[in-house]
């Protein structure tokens, strides 16, 4: 007998783009400035095309999109951006070095298999730029002492068993596995800024502590 669940309404595993949302984020600038214009880019998770879009207009990129919601991929083709249906953590149909950029913005945590989103993303491109909601963060540590539960700062809105963040990492937890693949050489972290310089000066001092979605820009070196 199959048992009678209640269907969650707000569930982050659904991946639905149907609504038509888009929302111009604060770390898009900042991965937008690192690209070089008229580059070779894809972005691996690309949602509704929405990062996507903006760098084919400000950078006049030679766009690839990966995306495995259906919703997503009808937006992104309304849109007349160049996206495939495919899962990220799985070997990618492109030759090695096809790409001058590989983007994963805010995703790694949501697949299956990360170390081989990132070895595909090396394998790919000369450069790589991801992004990641770092579970060390001190609101979820405030929120793991204090509550005893799962912390909910960097579960967007989200409970336990309907969000999509199925590897919650942190800022050093990343830096293990790029040792682990090899290869990879940290060129610059950053983030969006505040208007404190003092909390900007403790972010970059503590990243692992107060860096809420750090942005790693990677490059092969071997």
């Amino acid at each position: 007998m199959t048992p009678n669940v209640k269907k969650i309404q707000n569930d982050n595993r659904n991946y639905d783009y149907s609504s038509g949302y888009s929302e111009i984020r604060r770390e898009y600038s900042l991965i937008s400035e690192l690209i070089i214009p008229n580059s070779k880019v894809i972005d691996l998770g690309c949602g509704n095309g929405t990062l996507l879009h903006l760098l084919k207009e400000e950078k006049q990129i030679d766009e690839t999109g990966i995306e495995i919601s259906e919703s997503g991929l009808n937006i992104c083709n309304k849109k007349k951006l160049n996206v495939v249906k495919h899962n990220i953590d799985s070997i990618l149909p492109f030759k090695d070095n096809y790409f001058d950029y590989s983007i994963c913005n805010v995703t790694i945590q949501m697949v299956m298999f990360p170390e081989i989103l990132l070895s595909e993303m090396k394998r790919i491109s000369k450069y790589q730029i991801l992004s990641f909601p770092n579970f060390a963060y001190y609101k979820n540590r405030l929120d793991m002492l204090l509550n005893g539960r799962m912390p909910r700062p960097m579960l967007f809105d989200y409970k336990w068993h309907n969000t999509g963040h199925i590897h919650q990492f942190s800022f050093n937890d990343l830096f293990d596995l790029l040792n682990e693949i090899g290869g990879l050489k940290v060129k610059e972290t950053s983030f969006a800024k505040t208007n404190s310089a003092a909390k900007n000066f403790l972010i970059q001092t503590f990243p692992n502590l107060f860096m809420a979605i750090p942005i790693f820009y990677l490059e092969k070196v071997s």
